[in-house]
């Protein structure tokens, strides 16, 4: 359990900062559901705020045990993270033609938000054990690949391409981070180059549109290119300063779609400007360099890969979305860190925010 002398080691830096961000989010939201004509979703910044809640509550619980826990239990928890996506795949709400969200009486779970910390986890425990100075080679990547690829199969199903993007990238970035045999590197890298093309044509239709689209988003400007057209209008119209808050014109009238949760950074964008927006960016970086910085003053393996795993998980959603409003990358449906709505997203951050400190506050102890 906690121990009352790791009380001094606190890390408020970190949770000042994920407040800050987390506090710009509710703002935001705020303003993307209650700016709208219809004003359809108005409850939700009330659900985001109790999911918040929940979220801390959680983070709480995570680090007031060792993680070295979380190593102990690491199959534990990754088998429930297969397990629920199973259970997601018999048994889950069909809503906008996927099947992503598992009904739990008035809320609804995504268990595939979930398993990004059961990857890290599991990832984490593995390379902790097999880390070496010469680097990994191709016969110890296997177990780690098929830990990844079960859940990203299982993801896109759903489908989810982003989500299972998100997943695999994690993965990607930690074992890049322990290090690859040279031969490994390029035995990958080839296979990756050989397989881009057959994946191609095991996307959805409307995910091949997506990725036509973002080369040439006027090729169907009331389509598939609507969204990522009207959210480069809003982030545009906003300038240095913005309009003010609650007074985006794109979101009061509906143009800009998604506005609550991918596009909710075209909200921000539009309202505070190219101010607004670059502070938001410096607190992410801010949050990012932190968590890499609890990686590198550990000095247990796992507690250093776990941290790894966590920060790329908050950096490549970060950059997947930002880069995807801006029209820099194609529609995936990545959600913002702490911004956009949706509470197994909140959760799933919290958690990880709730590792990290967990390693902050006892990396001295694994000395």
């Amino acid at each position: 359990m906690f121990d009352r002398r790791l009380a001094q080691f606190f890390d408020w830096g970190l949770l000042g900062i994920v407040v800050l961000i987390g506090g710009a989010g509710l703002l935001t939201l705020y303003s993307a559901v209650n700016s709208g004509t219809a004003n359809p979703y108005s409850a939700f910044f009330l659900k985001q705020t109790v999911w918040f809640c929940i979220g801390f509550v959680l983070m709480i619980g995570v680090f007031l045990f060792s993680y070295k826990t979380f190593e102990q239990w690491g199959n534990v928890i990754y088998d429930i993270c297969i397990a629920l996506l199973l259970w997601v795949e018999w048994f889950g709400k069909y809503v906008g033609g996927s099947r992503r969200w598992l009904e739990l009486g008035p809320a609804s779970l995504q268990p595939s938000e979930l398993v990004k910390i059961g990857v890290i986890i599991i990832l984490a425990r593995y390379y902790a054990k097999t880390v070496n100075t010469r680097g990994l080679s191709l016969r110890e990547l296997v177990r780690p690949m098929i830990l990844t690829l079960i859940p990203f199969a299982l993801i896109v199903r759903q489908p989810d391409l982003g989500t299972g993007m998100v997943v695999v990238l994690i993965a990607l970035s930690i074992t890049v981070f322990v290090k690859i045999e040279r031969r490994a590197l390029i035995a990958i890298v080839s296979g990756c180059m050989v397989a881009v093309p057959l994946v191609w044509f095991l996307l959805k239709p409307y995910q091949q549109r997506r990725i036509l689209t973002f080369f040439d988003p006027e090729r169907d400007p009331l389509g598939a290119g609507y969204h990522i057209i009207q959210s480069k209008i809003a982030i545009g119209s906003g300038m240095l300063s913005g309009k003010g808050y609650l007074k985006g014109t794109q979101n009061a009238l509906d143009f800009l779609p998604e506005q609550h949760t991918d596009f909710i950074f075209s909200v921000l964008a539009e309202e505070w400007g190219l101010v607004g927006s670059g502070l938001l960016l410096i607190l992410f970086f801010l949050l990012i360099l932190w968590g890499l910085n609890i990686a590198q003053s550990c000095r247990d393996p796992f507690g250093t890969i776990l941290s790894v795993g966590v920060t790329a998980m908050i950096f490549w959603q970060v950059a997947i979305n930002i880069g995807m409003v801006m029209g820099l990358m194609p529609v995936v449906g990545v959600t913002l860190p702490f911004i956009s709505y949706g509470g197994s997203s909140i959760i799933t951050v919290m958690i990880g925010i709730g590792l990290l400190m967990n390693v902050s506050m006892r990396r001295y102890m694994f000395e």
